[in-house]
C-alpha cells in the first residue's frame, strides 16, 4: 500500500541531500520565521525573542503521529508583520505559505499563499509557548496550531484523496475553541476571509470539493506533467471546473482568493505552450472568476505567443 509518506518520500529524494545540509529540527515542518516589526520605534528586541519562539514552536513541536524523515518536511513560511505593540498586545498580519515537492522534478509549487489580517495576541518577552491538544493554551499558540494544521492538511490532501481528514478535524477542535474565547479573527460570519471562513471553505458542503481538486491539481495535474505534459496539463484544466463550481455557489468565498494568490501565476507557466483551444478555456473559465486579474489572465489566453 503506497502511503502519503512514501510518495512524499520518493517525491523528496531530489532534495535530499540539500535538507541533509541542513540542521532541521521538528517532526513534520521545515518552517522559516521572520517577525518584522519596522513600523514600531522600539521594543525591537521582544521581537527578535517572540521571532525565536515562534520558530522554535513550528519546528520542534510534534503536530501529528506520522514519522516525517528529515526529506520529508514540509517546506513553509510565517512572515509577522507588527504594526501595533502596546500593554502586551501584538497587532498585525500574518503571511502564511507552504510549498510542495512535484513528482520527478525539482520544482516546488505553491499549496498555500495567504495573508492573515486579524492578527491579535498577548506575548511577554521570554514567554513560554505551550503546546496542547485539547486546551487552547494562548491566542498565539491557537494562531500556530491553526495554521500548521492546515498546512498539514492541505499537504496530505495533495498527496492522497481526503488524505487530510484528520487535521481538518483537529482544525474544527482549534476553531471551536478559540471562538469560545471570543478573540478575533475566528469568530464565524465576523468576515468572509478569517481563520474560520478559510476552515468553513475546505469543509462547508457547499465548498468542500475544494479539497478533490488539490488532489487532482496536485497529484494527478502536476505530478503527471514529467511523464506527459499533455496529460498533466489536462487534469489541471479538468480540475479547475471546481472553481467554477465554488464560484457559483459561494462567489466570496476566500478559497477563491487564496487560489488567486497562490495559482495564477504557475497557470501562466503551465499553459504558456498549451495549444490555443486550451488557453482559450481556461481563460474563459477564469475570467468572470478573477475579473481584476486581466493581466495574469491575458498571460495565460495568450501563452508563449506574447513572447
Amino acid at each position: 500500500m503506497i502511503t502519503h509518506l512514501s510518495l512524499r518520500s520518493a517525491f523528496c529524494a531530489f532534495m535530499l541531500l540539500f535538507f541533509c545540509s541542513l540542521s532541521v529540527k521538528g517532526q513534520e515542518l521545515n518552517c522559516n520565521v521572520t517577525v518584522n516589526a519596522e513600523q514600531l520605534s522600539s521594543n525591537r528586541q521582544v521581537f527578535e525573542t517572540l521571532q525565536q519562539a515562534i520558530n522554535d514552536y513550528m519546528n520542534t513541536t510534534t503536530f501529528t503521529n506520522a514519522q516525517f524523515a528529515a526529506n520529508e518536511k514540509i517546506e513553509c513560511r510565517l512572515y509577522l508583520t507588527v504594526k501595533e505593540y502596546e500593554d502586551d498586545v501584538v497587532k498585525g498580519d500574518l503571511q502564511v505559505q507552504s510549498l510542495r515537492p512535484v513528482y520527478n522534478s525539482s520544482y516546488t509549487t505553491t499549496l498555500i499563499n495567504f495573508k492573515d489580517n486579524k492578527i491579535e495576541f498577548s506575548y511577554r518577552e521570554n514567554e513560554p509557548l505551550v503546546f496542547s491538544v485539547n486546551n487552547m493554551e494562548s491566542q498565539l499558540t491557537a494562531i500556530l496550531n491553526f495554521y500548521a494544521y492546515l498546512i498539514l492538511a492541505v499537504d496530505f490532501d495533495s498527496f492522497s484523496m481526503h488524505g487530510g481528514d484528520p487535521y481538518f478535524e483537529r482544525l474544527n477542535s482549534i476553531v471551536q475553541m478559540a471562538q469560545s474565547s471570543g478573540e478575533s479573527g475566528w469568530k464565524a460570519f465576523e468576515d468572509n476571509k478569517n481563520r474560520s471562513a478559510v476552515l468553513d471553505s475546505y469543509t462547508s458542503p457547499a465548498t468542500t470539493q475544494l479539497r478533490d481538486m488539490t488532489y487532482n491539481y496536485y497529484r494527478l495535474g502536476l505530478d503527471n506533467m514529467q511523464i506527459s505534459m499533455d496529460k498533466g496539463r489536462a487534469a489541471v484544466t479538468e480540475s479547475l471546473g471546481t472553481l467554477k463550481k465554488i464560484y457559483d455557489v459561494a462567489p466570496m468565498s476566500v478559497a477563491l482568493s487564496m487560489f488567486k494568490d497562490a495559482k495564477l501565476d504557475e497557470l501562466v507557466n503551465i499553459y504558456s505552450k498549451a495549444p490555443a483551444d486550451e488557453r482559450e478555456k481556461v481563460y474563459k473559465l477564469l475570467e468572470p472568476i478573477f475579473p481584476t486579474e486581466q493581466e495574469r489572465l491575458t498571460a495565460i489566453k495568450k501563452g508563449s505567443e506574447q513572447r
